[in-house]
């Protein structure tokens, strides 16, 4: 309760702030597209995510029946139009959720793989923002200014199970040319219905990946896809430019060094590279992870206050005054790296003599970092890793369930990473830490 407080609070004065900004250039002349007045957009999001967040949904995994459970009273409401656009091969309804009735038509799709709900759950509270917030002048804004249709959960079969592809193991995202799985052909059946201008492709991507080459771990990368394999700009993509344009600096300030862009190379079977050829200016949204943020609710508040963003630009227009090279000068997403890299230390064994080694650890889950296992061991310098520890001086000793060979212990690559950080060689020199099998950095 007291983080939850702590953050309404941070964002009520950033929104009071931002807005007092905003009033001001407008009164000098500024761009509305300009830092202040994204700012003031995003911050009113961010508001807006604590004050209408959906309590039920509190984990990023939960099933099609649990997400629509927790919406129901929110789109049950007469602003919100619900209707089935399909079902996926195991029969779960696909649904479209419409707010308002504007001459601007955008197009949102999450999860389309199903273990990839972190705009899912941003969703829920837009829909309750939507629903409840009347009065509300981003609201009103959006009412008039544009048809917004929403499809969460795009992959309900996926979603059951948290994995990746349907129930037939394919990937969604690359039958966008074939068709051949329902819930792709109700999305582009859907598309070609709206002919919507912009379009949302909402996506997880690794915990694992990074912002640039040596960069922090990439929280959100951002794409307005290619439409063909020379990559060229026309209008369709210069407009999805554009409005990542508006997210890109202002989501920089909230988390910086932490915004990327991802590769832009053309795939001729990806939904959002066929909407952008199909006349639908579209913007990828990848939700990465954020440290001490294992169920994602940070990114969930972040993604509802970029989406607000975009919308509200789209709607009034703004988008038009940014700046590509807010976008073009993002760093691309880096992958590759290891989740922990402990460096520095000396390796006991049971009647061996200890030895100087690195040791790469990967966790079964990045995102909560839990299920660590031993990935690498031996000169690990100048590897790559999202958090790197100095065990300088320090002895690692095999604890837990570790192997055992006809003489001792020994490590295994791919077991579980327990260790106990002593001062010295022996077993029984002063403990620094216990390395379980989950964890981040090495507290000195």
């Amino acid at each position: 309760m007291i983080r939850k407080a702590a953050w309404r609070f941070r964002y009520a004065a950033l929104l009071t702030l931002a807005v007092g900004a905003c009033v001001g250039a407008r009164s000098r002349g500024a761009s509305p597209a300009s830092g202040c007045c994204s700012a003031e957009a995003l911050a009113a999001g961010l508001s807006i995510s604590e004050r209408y967040r959906v309590d039920a949904i509190r984990t990023r995994r939960f099933t099609h029946a649990e997400f629509w459970r927790a919406v129901s009273r929110s789109v049950s409401s007469s602003a919100l139009r619900t209707e089935g656009v399909g079902r996926s091969i195991l029969g779960r309804e696909i649904r479209s959720v419409t707010f308002g009735a504007g001459p601007v038509t955008v197009l949102l799709w999450s999860q389309m793989h199903g273990d990839e709900s972190t705009a899912t759950m941003a969703l829920a509270d837009i829909f309750r923002f939507l629903a409840e917030g009347e009065g509300d002048a981003l609201r009103e804004r959006l009412r008039k200014n544009l048809t917004i249709v929403f499809v969460p959960m795009l992959n309900p079969d996926g979603a059951e199970l948290f994995q990746r592809e349907n129930a037939a193991g394919v990937d969604i995202n690359r039958d966008a040319r074939r068709l051949v799985t329902p819930e792709a052909r109700a999305l582009k059946a859907l598309r070609d219905k709206l002919q919507p201008q912009f379009g949302f492709n909402l996506h997880d991507q690794g915990a694992r990946t990074r912002a640039g080459t040596n960069g922090a771990q990439a929280a959100i990368a951002l794409l307005a896809p290619p439409f063909n394999y020379s990559r060229g700009y026309n209008d369709v993509r210069s407009r999805a430019r554009l409005v990542a344009a508006v997210l890109a600096p202002t989501l920089a300030k909230e988390i910086p060094g932490r915004i990327a862009k991802y590769d832009d190379s053309f795939n001729p079977r990806a939904f959002g590279d066929l909407m952008q050829q199909w006349g639908t200016s579209t913007v990828l949204i990848e939700s990465g992870a954020l440290p001490r943020d294992p169920q994602k609710q940070r990114l969930r508040a972040l993604h509802v206050g970029a989406i607000l963003l975009a919308l509200d630009a789209i709607g009034t227009g703004e988008y038009a005054s940014a700046d590509p090279a807010a976008y073009e000068g993002l760093p691309y997403n880096t992958g590759g790296a290891n989740d922990l890299l402990i460096l520095g230390g000396q390796l006991v064994l049971p009647g061996q003599a200890p030895i100087f080694v690195d040791i790469a650890i990967n966790y079964d889950d990045p995102v909560a970092r839990t299920g660590g296992r031993v990935r690498d061991v031996g000169d690990l310098q100048g590897s790559s890793a999202i958090d790197t520890a100095n065990a300088t001086r320090l002895f690692l000793h095999l604890r837990g369930s570790q192997a055992a060979g006809d003489r001792g212990v020994w490590l295994k690559i791919g077991d579980a990473a327990e260790f106990d950080l002593r001062r010295g060689a022996a077993t029984r020199s002063e403990l620094v830490r216990r390395l379980g099998v989950s964890g981040d950095a090495i507290e000195r």
